[in-house]
This record gives structure tokens, C-alpha cells and sequence, in this order.
């Protein structure tokens, strides 16, 4: 793995990070879900790991003494992202031998004599805990840093009775689960911690373990649990005293307000519905009896919770479920019938009902929750309706609640919006939720309800709590000894670098138009932002992209370029949605009802035609362009959106960076140039065997995206995969650290060229030239009878080969291509367009596009009886020839600048008129 360069960080002018981290060998106790995701995060990090946890009392026969460690570690290897986030603790697979499991009983001194840290994982049970301290004082060496992942103890506690030395080297460090995706880290420290040991673990998990690390007050709960428990525990006794559907609640208690899209009710599932007795009665034990949590009458929620756990209902991960479960319907038993979704009533837990069909339910979706999409999460609150109200008592007191812990908790609340980001994947903190819908509005409302201000919302008078002051974003500082507030700059850490502050600072981009920018993020490197919907790629994005090259090419103040957006998605590939988008604006038939015998289909075809070009053309030029191109996706980058990387001179990626090539879902190759960079991918990977093995490896990952779409950077950056290169691409674990990195990464290729970017090469002659040995005929063949095998096993459907055929084609180098015969860049590239068009125009393709607009997923036709031969399915693609269009490398220019500026302009217009900006 390639590690981030070595940017300083800080969290505050109280620590100042080494450069180097110190931690190398971990100690982690206890395994289970939150202490298993710890131990592979940190082997994800690189780390040396020992897991351990106790001996089952009892055994069976031949089972080991180690068995609770390792099937924590079978139970991770076998978890999905997409599937079960909870338990995909490994990025790759192969970290998994970085971790050495054990038992308590017989691996505790060898597991931690030398480690630098270990961790404590284990039950919440303060006597518990302490009798392992008690054990561990003498086993750890004398610099070893020492934490427990307690949300519920605070640390004077945990360190009773231990030596001096002991609580010099011990602090808490909380993690939420998953460890791995959720950004935030709680770390508490103790009077006689160590300053150096605080920076230690500060740097290990901002930079190495990826965290958003926030050191926080030894407080109850700390910051994100002590306000996201209360959240929680509101929403359950005011659903049971509301009469509320469960489905309902979380459905307005979710994205609406801000809140991850499961809700409450889904999110307790996704994270064990056991956490709730375990940290209210914690809370309830600990906090002062004046605490507005006391208050809650927990006694209705509780009952329902412990009648689920009586019951083995624990949650998403369990047998029988938890709030939610899927079941065969009764009314459908069928052979071929689904599990549908269930909900438990919070009257009778012990019945469940059929939710909703999902078009009904989008039917009968609230009109407070469609309102929140365009007019922001004050809408949920204006409505005279029993959820808006309920909405509002439940968001009311918890708002109301983060204001009255100030400074209780935290003397800055922009620490408290952000451990409610990090730890919950809230969009909004509580604050910054006061101000999307208006602190006056909020204030007036809370006081309409006889219910007295906090005293920092006295403070405020009616001021945002965020303001925009010179460019640069301000947060209000409280004081609450002289009654005053005043605005601070809210200032990033050393090594983050956020575009979006860069946007505030700068009077304008340097390039834009309707889907992308150019920005200046300084030293002379420019950012090319995608500001699209899912960032998909449409004119617009390759317009921008054409002028930017042009304008650093003719430059002296900018060298360089990265491609960066903060959207939760790098980008999800091409808009397919600007075909349909296009023929409703025309009042035209839409792909769903197209005829390959409609008079459309010409008209279709040669704007798809203009467009693949363009792409290719763009693409092209960014990847012989003179400066250096560095790409820094984060999230998904599919289609389109990996193709634009694989051009890139290099790429510095998020983690959690999802790339493959999926234009097979929808009947299609890639078309940008995507075939031709996977083959460059697995090219380095050929042996003396010839061409055809790194052909055939292009030619999987191509028509099997869904096992060649990578599941983290790092799968990205394994030879199976080859998305990413180890000579050249780097990881960043924190996804704060991203766009710093990269830039970092693009001075240093600056740098390698002694700041001086070299005369333009003659890009048409080098994309004529540069030429690749391939497989021609004979694998082309091979690769057919591949896929002829699985027709006839009924594995693949008609369109797949089809689809295969296309592809085959377009890898393979053409009839005249061999060992001894090179075929140039140009030819791929042509050969590529040539077989996108193809696939275009048949039925099947335009029936894939169509449901895949519909519905958000591809569609997959059921294998039929063999109705005709291979050959004769391959003899229904089309023939044809783009010859004439020729990529020369560099930016377009003169006519074909002038069709793609008018296919950016009515892309524009398109989306505009479409409502889907």
C-alpha cells in the first residue's frame, strides 16, 4: 500500500503530531464486532496485529481454544461492503494475515510484550476492565500506549488503582462501528496522560488510521453518543406515545432532517438494538439527575427493546431480525416468491406487518418528505399533520439538548457537528441543523412551546451559529463567564485541504460551465471539479475538461492538474439519462419505446456517435496532456468515471474508493477509451505465454464488473485488479487528507520534470505509434468459445454474447492483429467506437438503458433454452466503420470544439428542462 506523504497534522494548537507514526504492533482484546474491526483496521493500516479474547467455558470437541478470534476473522473475510458494511472489516483480503489471533488464557504476554498499542475491547463491565489492567501493568512495555474503546466509563475511573506509570501511557480511544467506515475517533485523556502519547495516537489514527480525531471532555458518552443516545431514545418513547408507524419514523427522522438514510429504527438495526439498555442504563447511573436525559421516560422504549431481545431479535445481522426482518409472505408461497420487508409493531412486537409495495410506498410518500428535497429540513417541521409534529418534538428537545451541553461537553460546537458526522453519517450537525431552518424561526417555535432558550441560543441573538466572513467560514465562540459570542475562523488541520474552502475564498473558477469547474487550489495546480448529479458525465464535464487542458498548456501561472470533487461519489459513470432526456424535450419517443425501424434511430445514433468521440478525444488529450494529471476519486467510480482515471498520469485515491468498469449492466463496453487503458492495466502483467492471458484478464474485468469492481483502493491496487498501479498511484486513508495528497503528488511529478513541463509532443504521431501486442484472431476466438460454454450451460444469456462478441473484438486488435503484428493506439480506439455503436443500436441495449433509468439497476434477462447459435447472435451486431474520425491527443479545436460546445450548451438546457441538476 502506498502511504500518504508525510503532512503534518494537528487538531488544535495543543498538539503537534511527529512526522513518523510509532505505531507498528497492536494488542487488541476482545473480539468481538467493534474489536475485530478495530484489528483490521489497523491491518489495513499496515499494522502487525494480535487478537485475542477469552475461552469459551465450554468446547466441543477438536474446536479451538482460539475460536472466538477466529471466526471474528472468517466472519470479516466473508462480509461485502455492499452487502454487510458491519462486518467488511478487511479492505483486502490478504490483510487478514497480518493478524495473529490468541486467547487471553494462553497469548496474552507474547501478544503484548512488544506492541505499541493495545487496545481494550471487551464488555462494559467497569470491574471487568479493570481486573485486565490489572494484569496487563506488567506485561507491556514501559512505552506501550494503553486505551480502552469505553463509550459508557469515564477514564478516572477505568485508572483507579493503577500506577502513575500505568496512567501516563492510557487514554480512551472510541471508535464507532464499523471501525472501518464510520470517520469518527473520540480520544480522551487523563490529567497525568502523557502529551506525547495523546500525539501518538493522534497521528496513528488521523492519518493512518483514516479518523476525523476529536479529543473531547471526560464526560458521560463524550460528544457523539451523548447526543446521538438521546436522539435515539426520544424517537422510540415519542413513537410509542404518538402511535407511530416504525417505517414512518424513521422515513422522516432520515434524510430529511439530515440523519443517515436508515432512520432510527434502521440504523439500531444496522448496529444492535443491544446497545440501547446497555448505554442507557449506563447514562442513567452516571448522569447528574438534572440531565435532561434523565428525564426521558426510557421505561416504554426499554420494554420494547428487552421484549426483542427476550425474543433473539437483535438486529439486521440476526436470524430472526430485529425492528426490521424479511420473510417469505404467508399470502405468497410460492416457489418463486422473495422475502419482502417487515416491520414490528411497537405495540405488540411480537406481530409483524407486510410494509408497503415500493411503488405504493412512493406513492404515499408524506408531503413534508418530498418538500424537504427542494425546500430544506424546515419543511418536515410546517405541516399541522401527526408526523410533522412528531418530527418536531423529537428534533425540537434533541437541537434543544446539544445547546444545553455547551461547554459542558465541548467549548466548540463545530467539534460537536462534526462527531455527529463522523460518528453517526449525519449530513448535518445539530448546530448546523439550527441553521438551515433559520435560528429565529427555531427560537421563536421553541419559545411559542413554553420551553426557555439555552443560554448560547440567548448568546447567539439570532445570528447563524456558521457565517461566511471574507471567504473563509466563521463559527460563534461562546463565553459563558462574560455572556458573549463572537465569530472565529473555523480553520482546517495542516495537510486537509477542502475545495469547498477554496470556492468560498476565490471570486470565481477559472474554467465552468453548467457541470464542471477549474479551480486554483494554489502553487499552480488547478482542481477540475464535477458538480453534476452523482457527478455522471455529460458534455458539459467534457466541454470543461477540453478548455482546462487548453488553458494550462498556454499557461506560465498553472502546471498542473487534479481531478477532485467533495460528493459523496468520485462519479457514476456517463448520464444515460440525457438520451431519454433529449427525446421527452423533443416530445419524441423515449429509449423505453424506441424501434430499431423508428426514423429516431438515425438521429440517435449519430449524436451517440459525436459523443463517444468526444470522449475519446478528450480523454485522449488529458492522458498525453504536458502537465501532470492526477486523479483523486473517493466513493464509487464507475464507467465513465473510472475511465477518466485510467487516463490520469496518476492517482492518489480515498480508501474507500470503489472503481471498475461496468458498462456491460446496460448492453455496453466502455467507450471513452476504457478498453483500451484495461488492457494497458494487465499489459505489464504478460508473461512469455504471449498476449492472450492479459487479454483475457482485460476481457473478464470488462464483461464481469461484478467481480472486478473493486471493493476499497486497495482491492483497486491488487494485480487481480490492476485499477491502480504501485509505481505510480497512492492511498490516502483519511478522506479529509485527499485532495492534499494529491496535490502533493502532482508538485512532485511537477518536480520530477525540473518544474518545466516539455514542449508538446506530436500526440497523433505517438497515439499512431504506441501500439500494443495482441491476441488478433485466435484469441479472439478463444474468447468466444469461452463464452460459448456458458451459453450453452445456460450461464449467459443471448445479449451477453453479444456483448462479449463486441468485446472481444475491441481487445483483440482486429483481423489483421498477432504477436508479430502491433496495433496502434489509434486502431484500439477505433475499434472500441466502432463496437460501442454497434451495441447501441440493437434492442436488447436500449431495453438494459432503459430499465436501468427506471429502476437504478441493470438488468439481467433470465438464460433461456438455446434458441440459435452463437454464431448467428454474433452476426446481428451491426457493422461499422469510423474510420474517419481520427483522435489526435490534443484538445479539440475548430469544428469539433464548436459540436461539443453545442452538445454542452443543450446538455445545460436539457437538464434544466428535466429538473435533474
Amino acid at each position: 500500500m502506498a502511504s500518504s506523504p508525510p503532512l503534518d497534522s494537528s487538531h488544535s494548537s495543543q498538539i503537534v503530531p511527529s512526522q513518523t507514526a510509532t505505531i507498528q504492533t497492536v494488542a487488541v482484546i476482545g473480539a468481538g464486532s467493534m474489536g475485530s474491526g478495530i484489528a483490521a483496521q489497523c491491518a489495513n493500516a499496515g499494522c502487525q496485529v494480535f487478537l485475542l479474547d477469552i475461552v469459551p467455558n465450554t468446547l466441543d470437541e477438536g474446536q479451538s481454544r482460539n475460536c472466538l478470534a477466529e471466526n471474528a476473522i472468517k466472519r470479516m473475510l466473508k462480509a461485502s461492503p455492499a452487502t454487510d458494511p458491519l462486518n467488511a472489516g478487511f479492505m483486502h483480503p490478504d490483510n487478514a494475515k497480518r493478524i495473529t489471533v490468541g486467547n487471553l488464557e494462553d497469548d496474552l504476554e507474547r501478544a503484548v510484550a512488544n506492541a505499541d498499542w493495545v487496545v481494550e475491547v471487551i464488555i462494559e463491565n467497569l470491574a471487568i476492565k479493570r481486573q485486565l489492567f490489572e494484569r496487563l501493568e506488567p506485561l507491556v512495555k514501559p512505552d506501550a500506549i494503553l486505551s480502552s474503546n469505553t463509550s459508557t466509563m469515564p477514564l478516572k475511573d477505568l485508572t483507579l488503582g493503577r500506577s502513575e506509570a500505568f496512567q501516563k501511557q492510557f487514554v480512551i480511544t472510541h471508535f464507532f462501528n464499523p471501525p472501518r467506515f464510520m470517520h469518527l475517533l473520540e480520544i480522551i485523556s487523563g490529567p497525568k496522560t502523557l502529551p506525547a502519547v495523546t500525539q501518538t495516537i493522534y497521528q496513528f489514527g488521523d492519518i493512518h488510521l483514516g479518523k476525523n480525531v476529536i479529543e473531547c471532555k471526560d464526560t458521560p458518552a463524550f460528544l457523539a453518543n451523548r447526543i446521538g443516545i438521546y436522539y435515539m431514545v426520544r424517537a422510540i418513547t415519542e413513537s410509542i406515545d404518538f402511535q407511530m408507524n416504525i417505517e414512518d419514523v424513521d422515513a422522516v427522522l432520515g434524510t430529511p432532517i439530515g440523519f443517515p438514510k436508515e432512520g432510527i429504527f434502521g440504523l439500531l438495526d444496522l448496529v444492535g438494538i443491544g446497545i440501547i439498555p446497555l448505554v442507557t442504563d449506563s447514562l442513567t447511573q452516571i448522569l447528574p439527575e438534572t440531565d435532561p436525559f434523565r428525564k426521558l421516560n426510557q421505561e416504554k422504549g426499554l420494554m420494547l427493546v428487552n421484549a426483542l431481545l427476550r425474543d433473539g431479535r437483535t438486529g439486521r445481522n440476526a436470524e430472526k431480525g430485529g425492528f426490521y426482518r424479511r420473510q417469505i409472505d404467508p399470502n405468497r408461497p410460492d416457489k418463486n416468491a422473495k422475502p419482502v420487508k417487515q416491520a414490528v409493531s411497537l405495540f405488540n412486537p411480537s406481530n409483524y406487518y407486510t410494509l408497503p409495495s415500493k411503488q405504493d410506498a412512493k406513492k404515499n410518500t408524506p408531503q413534508i418528505i418530498k418538500d424537504a428535497k427542494t425546500k430544506g429540513p424546515r419543511a418536515v417541521f410546517e405541516s399541522d399533520t401527526k408526523l410533522s409534529q412528531f418530527a418536531w418534538v423529537v428534533v425540537r428537545d434533541t437541537l434543544l439538548y446539544a445547546a444545553h451541553l455547551i461547554p459542558e461537553i465541548a467549548e466548540d460546537i463545530a467539534d460537536v457537528d462534526a462527531a455527529l458526522r463522523g460518528g453517526y453519517n449525519a449530513k448535518w450537525g445539530p448546530f448546523e441543523i439550527i441553521d438551515r431552518v433559520g435560528i429565529d424561526w427555531f427560537c421563536n417555535r421553541v419559545k411559542a412551546d413554553g420551553i426557555a432558550l439555552p443560554k448560547i441560543l440567548e448568546l447567539a441573538d439570532g445570528q447563524p451559529f456558521y457565517k461566511e466572513i471574507k471567504g473563509q467560514l466563521h463559527r460563534l465562540s461562546f463565553n459563558i463567564a462574560t455572556s458573549s459570542a463572537t465569530y472565529t475562523p473555523l480553520n482546517d488541520k495542516p495537510g486537509v485541504l477542502r475545495l469547498s474552502a477554496v470556492k468560498r475564498a476565490a471570486t470565481k473558477p477559472l474554467v465552468s460551465h453548467g457541470s464542471a469547474s477549474l479551480w486554483d487550489i494554489g502553487d499552480g495546480v488547478t482542481c477540475l471539479e464535477f458538480h453534476s448529479k452523482m457527478n455522471t458525465l455529460d458534455p458539459s464535464i467534457l466541454y470543461v475538461i477540453n478548455e482546462s487542458i487548453k488553458l494550462i498548456n498556454t499557461s506560465e501561472q498553472y502546471h498542473a492538474m487534479v481531478i477532485y470533487n467533495e460528493g459523496k461519489q468520485f462519479s457514476l459513470g456517463a448520464n444515460l439519462g440525457l438520451i431519454d432526456a433529449g427525446l421527452k424535450f423533443a416530445k419524441l419517443p423515449t429509449l423505453k419505446n424506441l424501434s430499431l425501424s423508428s426514423p429516431l434511430k438515425k438521429q440517435l445514433y449519430e449524436t451517440v456517435e459525436r459523443l463517444i468521440y468526444q470522449g475519446q478525444s478528450v480523454f485522449t488529450a488529458l492522458n498525453y496532456a504536458t502537465f501532470p494529471v492526477v486523479g483523486a476519486p473517493q466513493g464509487m467510480a464507475l464507467g465513465g468515471g473510472c475511465e477518466i482515471l485510467l487516463h490520469c498520469h496518476a492517482v492518489q485515491a480515498g480508501a474507500e474508493t470503489y472503481m471498475g468498469l461496468v458498462e456491460s449492466g446496460v448492453g455496453l463496453i466502455p467507450g471513452w477509451g476504457g478498453c483500451l487503458k484495461t488492457l494497458s492495466r494487465f499489459e505489464p502483467n504478460a508473461t512469455i505465454q504471449g498476449p492472450f492471458p492479459y487479454t483475457r484478464s482485460a476481457f473478464e474485468a470488462l464483461l464481469m464488473p461484478q467481480n472486478a469492481v473493486s471493493t476499497s483502493a486497495q482491492d483497486a491496487m491488487h494485480p487481480q485488479k490492476s485499477w491502480l498501479r504501485k509505481e505510480t498511484d497512492g492511498i490516502t486513508m483519511n478522506p479529509d487528507r485527499v485532495l492534499a495528497d494529491a496535490k502533493a503528488k502532482a508538485l512532485a511529478l511537477l518536480a520530477e520534470n525540473n518544474n518545466r513541463p516539455e514542449p508538446p509532443p506530436d500526440s497523433e504521431y505517438m497515439i499512431n505509434q504506441k501500439s500494443h501486442r495482441l491476441a488478433g484472431p485466435a484469441g479472439q476466438s478463444a474468447l468466444n468459445m469461452a463464452v460459448d460454454d456458458f451459453y450453452v450451460r445456460q450461464l449467459a444469456t443471448h445479449h451477453d454474447v453479444v456483448v462479449a462478441a463486441a468485446l472481444a473484438t475491441a481487445i483483440t486488435g482486429g483481423d489483421s492483429a498477432g504477436v508479430s503484428m502491433p496495433v496502434s493506439e489509434q486502431t484500439l480506439l477505433r475499434l472500441e467506437r466502432e463496437q460501442f455503436l454497434s451495441l447501441i443500436q440493437t434492442t436488447q441495449t436500449q431495453r438494459r438503458i432503459a430499465h436501468t433509468l427506471k429502476t437504478g439497476k441493470p438488468l439481467r434477462e433470465e438464460p433461456a433454452e438455446i434458441q440459435t447459435t452463437t454464431d448467428k447472435l454474433r452476426e446481428s451486431l451491426s457493422s461499422v466503420d469510423s474510420s474517419h474520425l481520427k483522435i489526435s491527443g490534443r484538445p479539440l479545436t475548430g469544428n469539433g470544439l464548436f459540436e461539443l460546445k453545442l452538445m454542452a450548451d443543450a446538455t445545460v438546457l436539457l437538464l434544466r428542462m428535466s429538473g435533474n441538476t
